[in-house]
């Protein structure tokens, strides 16, 4: 019921902005991995409320619980149960919009859809729920990375339409932590801290984008047609609260250029055995896919939905946050027309939080079909023989 992902790295999650707690069941990680549990309170130390004047001053420690799947600090190939306590909510805030439908927000879908509705800090629809995802996706960081070398960064890129300078492929973690907005170039960083201010002074929000790469992914992840990586990608980045488009690659830029100048060419890379092992690690790969690399990047990693052993880089659109502190129009559940003005403690800019988020988006995808890969090439290695 749209609480689940992925198909042998399978995430469900559970739980509501303001109710006892969040969780995750992750079943499909590998056993023996030496899970660091350090690592996964940073990832949602990262994506927790409260760090700076950028974000809502809600106070969660989000401190993480492994209930099941874990055994003398390592995976056992159960599923692996996380929990996170709320601890700060505050749903008397909510009171006043209990019977309305707010503009931008889930409230009257929910009604739609279900007949009843969490209004309690949009319950099920709440940013609050992608803690869960965020913890999830820290243990597939760790299994990609120490299976892979894979490494997926995200940076804020764009904020009320200004952009910054930023080479995706080169794109560090370190600079991206380097300042409260999450964008590693420092006079855009400066630029976007001024216009999210401005915007929280005003009582409104702004909205931008979040650019995303993923190095060390080999060539041969994804599937034909429908599960395309980029398509599943693009499905766990939009179902990320508040994120309106993706792109891969040169994106709707790339709409502009001919053929002629879009095309990536193919060339041979230097590269030990070793390296050519780990670039396309399935075993009937020729040479050619082996050493071959394309030139330029305007595909970002993937053709025809499978990845070509290239960085992989995305960009994310995320709409200003609904919730503002202006006057707004709306109807009540009873259709009666009626003025109104949010209470609480929000976000004014959602985007220096939703690094971490389509970090995590992109993890869960990558770490599943990294799975479904190693099968398809496990059977087609034993068939071989």
């Amino acid at each position: 019921m749209g609480s689940a992902t992925g198909t042998l790295f399978r995430v469900t999650t559970f739980g509501e902005s303001h109710g006892p707690a969040l969780g995750a069941v992750v079943e499909g990680c590998p056993p023996g991995l030496a899970l660091d549990l350090a690592a996964v309170q940073a990832d949602l130390d990262r994506r927790r409320p409260g760090q700076s004047a950028l974000t809502t001053q809600r106070r969660e420690g989000d401190a993480v619980e492994v209930l099941s799947g874990l055994f003398e600090g390592r995976t056992t190939g159960a599923p692996l149960a996380l929990l996170i306590r709320n601890a700060d909510a505050r749903s008397q805030s909510y009171d006043g919009v209990s019977g309305l439908f707010r503009p931008g927000h889930g409230d009257y879908t929910y009604e739609a859809r279900y007949g009843v509705r969490d209004w309690r800090g949009g319950g099920r629809a709440s940013a609050r729920e992608t803690a869960a995802r965020v913890a999830a996706a820290a243990v597939a960081r760790q299994w990609l990375a120490a299976r892979y070398g894979v490494e997926v960064v995200a940076w804020v890129d764009e904020v009320a339409g200004e952009r910054a300078a930023v080479e995706a492929t080169a794109v560090t973690r370190a600079a991206v932590e380097a300042h409260p907005t999450r964008c590693p170039d420092p006079a855009a960083a400066a630029r976007f801290e001024g216009l999210i201010l401005e915007a929280r002074k005003a009582g409104d929000t702004v909205g931008g984008v979040v650019g995303v790469v993923a190095r060390g992914a080999p060539a041969g992840w994804g599937d034909p047609v429908f599960d395309k990586l980029e398509a599943d990608l693009a499905k766990a980045c939009l179902s990320l609260p508040a994120c309106k488009g993706f792109e891969v690659g040169s994106g709707f830029e790339g709409t502009r250029l001919r053929g002629s100048a879009h095309n990536d060419a193919w060339v041979r890379v230097a590269r030990t055995p070793e390296e050519a092992l780990a670039h396309a690690p399935n075993p009937l790969a020729p040479e050619g896919v082996r050493y071959g690399a394309p030139r330029t990047q305007h595909a970002g990693g993937v053709l025809a939905g499978i990845s070509t052993g290239a960085p992989l880089t995305a960009r994310c659109a995320f709409k200003p946050v609904s919730t503002h502190f202006l006057e707004q129009e709306t109807l009540t559940r009873e259709g009666a027309p009626v003025t109104f003005r949010n209470e609480g403690r929000h976000d004014p800019c959602v985007l220096p939080r939703a690094v971490p988020l389509v970090e995590a988006a992109c993890l869960l995808v990558l770490a599943d079909h990294a799975l479904r890969s190693e099968a398809v090439w496990g059977g087609i290695d034993q068939g071989r023989d």
